[in-house]
């Protein structure tokens, strides 16, 4: 059976988004080195299904060509915690929020923005 295609970026494929900004396919290789062994022609077809998820843009102007994230790491992670809120917590951000704070101790400076961000919510509604 086929293994449905994700839209969702892979590890590897993150480090490559946001890591060093637009670049070259050359420099994305070189700087995937530090992280996984692959070959230039791995590199490339790893920066065309990026495309082909919507995860990367490639400007075609330039030469050599220079591929950018096709949209911010923050509406990246939002869309993904989106996806992970709906398939493993049923909807309920309260239901990822608990097991969050239950899995890893907050340091102090997170807990007071937390409820700096609590009571920005409770005021707005």
């Amino acid at each position: 059976m086929a293994r449905h295609a994700s839209s969702q970026p892979t590890e590897v494929e993150l480090r490559i988004l946001w890591d060093d900004g637009p670049s070259i396919v050359r420099h994305i290789h070189n700087s995937l080195q530090e992280f996984k062994q692959t070959t230039c022609s791995t590199t490339v077809k790893m920066l065309s299904v990026m495309l082909d998820k919507g995860l990367l843009k490639r400007d075609d102007g330039a030469k050599p060509q220079i591929y950018r994230p096709a949209s911010s790491q923050q509406r990246t992670q939002k869309r993904m915690l989106g996806d992970l809120i709906d398939k493993v917590y049923e909807g309920s951000s309260a239901a990822l929020m608990m097991h969050a704070l239950s899995s890893k101790k907050a340091t102090a400076e997170e807990l007071k923005q937390i409820r700096d961000l609590l009571d920005q919510m409770e005021g707005e509604s």
